[in-house]
């Protein structure tokens, strides 16, 4: 039986040593991915997709794996629609290490949006930006996020604020140059023209001097738009005409430039020249975009509406129509997009777990069964043993504690010249205290009752499991006069059941025993203890017992 025994014991140790290494391995491969993250994301993509994320059972490394391969998507702009467990992978980090529940919370975000909840998105950052004591390395790529979010829902007064603390944080120039365009756009949705035009000419004093030519031509057309929304058409159309000279007729916006000559010309009450310009954008728009024209005729057919009601004072339905076409055209490219997106993320998963079912093989599965098998089999063994070698010792004391008994109860009465002999006396006694540790070591209730009626047969017991006068004259007897001394010398300020604690240290009780014979549990017989030191003057560390007999 012992030898089956230690060959089970041997069986789980091996099991648990491969499973702890297999869990290292997986460790290894992950730390792996992680540092080949920032300079090769699709090879560290393809390391966790050979990992099945089933198999790892420890909670650190499910969360790690979570978050880099999160990570990794956001990283190269891929679909997120199958990283919903970023969410454990954030609430695992969360107030545990910083850099990681900043950056899966950021992951998280960018999940959100993925599946479309933009609003949960920026109040996730939101929540990331307010946390204390962040470096400002973490708060930049938060802050950079929240920022592009906000622009997409068209936030203003809102936005400001984080686009400002941005601009702040930023080190690049060019990062300061996008995070100080990211406020010009929150300052013209949140209506503040001036405070965006006056950002807008520093842009544009900035990329005329680095002779930043697109940038230049992009700054100068957005403060021409800009002009017109503070009702300086003049202005804009002179602007209008500046980048015609400089750039030519035929530049790469030219429609968007006869398109704002519209607005101007419609804003200033000359719909014959907002007509000319209009269709001119119209040409050009064909001309330089061919069919991918959606989002200029979605501004254009607006205007078009515009001018046929100012000159009819009648809407065509025709435009209506065509503003909502261009508006759907545009909403069902981004969704076939997205579905695109994730139908890849899809079949990559789906050709990942095939690679992995190949890999398997039958015997692994069968080893594992019979693994999992010896240790059940071995767990009830090692409890049956228990459990049996348990009862046949409570048997045990059950037989000598009632044959202590029954001699106790037929023994004859002791005469007075064997009452002085001391040691017949101090054989009784001890067999006395026998009993009385017997049940303290088995305390069930047929023992404990089995006391109370050997104890009642020399004196009153009230209710105690033993008579305490007769416990104390044992004591007495067998240790020198112990108790008698005790209590002469501290009897004033220790209390009964303090004096009951000592005597029975004395006669060897431990404190669980102790705590059966007293009728206390083992937690107020440690504070009694303490409070017997205070009392007494016992050191911490020296043992009662030995300091009184001393």
């Amino acid at each position: 039986m012992r030898k089956l025994i230690y060959v089970l014991v041997a069986i789980v140790a091996l099991g648990t040593a491969s499973c702890s290494k297999s869990m290292s391995q997986y460790d290894k491969e992950i730390d792996q991915a992680e540092k080949m993250m920032l300079s090769n994301p699709d090879s560290a993509l393809s390391m966790l997709d050979a990992i099945d994320a089933s198999e790892l059972k420890i909670d650190s490394l499910r969360a790690k794996y979570h978050f880099i391969k999160g990570y990794g998507h956001l990283k190269r702009n891929r679909s997120m629609i199958g990283d919903s467990l970023i969410v454990y992978a954030h609430d695992y980090y969360r107030g545990k290490d910083l850099v990681r529940d900043i950056r899966s919370g950021i992951v998280l975000a960018w999940y959100k949006f993925w599946v479309g909840d933009t609003p949960g998105a920026m109040t996730m950052l939101d929540s990331l930006a307010g946390l204390p004591d962040v470096p400002d390395s973490l708060m930049t790529q938060t802050l950079r996020i929240r920022v592009m979010l906000g622009a997409s829902e068209y936030q203003g007064q809102q936005l400001i604020p984080y686009a400002k603390k941005l601009h702040e944080l930023e080190t690049d120039s060019l990062r300061k140059i996008e995070a100080n365009y990211m406020l010009l756009t929150a300052y013209e949705y949140a209506g503040e023209t001036d405070s965006a035009l006056y950002l807008l000419d520093q842009l544009v004093d900035y990329a005329r001097n680095h002779n930043w030519g697109d940038k230049h031509f992009m700054f100068e057309l957005e403060r021409a738009q800009l002009l017109t929304e503070k009702s300086r058409s003049a202005e804009s159309d002179a602007l209008i005409e500046e980048i015609f000279r400089k750039a030519g007729p035929d530049n790469g916006a030219a429609d968007y430039l006869h398109f704002q000559y519209a607005i101007n010309a419609l804003n200033s009450g000359d719909i014959t020249r907002a007509s000319r310009h209009l269709a001119l954008a119209d040409s050009l728009a064909i001309k330089l975009r061919g069919d991918d024209d959606t989002y200029f005729r979605s501004y254009s057919n607006l205007l078009h509406a515009i001018i046929d009601f100012t000159q009819t004072g009648r809407i065509k339905l025709m435009h209506i129509n065509g503003l909502n076409n261009r508006q759907g055209e545009r909403y069902n490219r981004m969704k076939a997009s997205q579905w695109e997106s994730e139908r890849g993320a899809l079949h990559q998963q789906n050709w990942a777990l095939a690679l992995k079912a190949e890999s398997e093989h039958k015997t692994v599965i069968i080893l594992i069964i019979s693994l999992v098998t010896l240790l059940v089999l071995a767990g009830a063994l090692w409890i049956i043993i228990i459990h049996r070698q348990r009862e046949r010792e409570n048997e045990e004391r059950i037989e000598a504690l009632q044959k202590m008994v029954d001699e106790y109860r037929s023994a004859p009465a002791t005469r007075e010249s064997e009452i002085a002999d001391s040691s017949v006396l101090r054989s009784a006694m001890l067999k006395q205290l026998g009993i009385i540790k017997m049940v303290a070591e088995t305390p069930t209730e047929q023992n404990r009752e089995m006391l109370r009626k050997i104890s009642s047969i020399d004196g009153k017991i009230d209710g105690e499991l033993v008579d305490w006068g007769n416990v104390f004259g044992m004591i007495d007897n067998l240790y020198s006069g112990f108790y008698g001394k005790l209590h002469g010398k501290y009897g004033d300020i220790l209390s009964p059941k303090e004096e009951q604690i000592i005597v029975l240290m004395v006669a060897g009780f431990s404190t669980k025993e102790i705590s059966v014979i007293t009728g206390q549990t083992t937690s107020t017989v440690y504070v009694r203890k303490s409070s017997i030191r205070k009392k007494l003057g016992v050191p911490e560390k020296e043992d009662i017992v030995r300091f009184l007999q001393s």
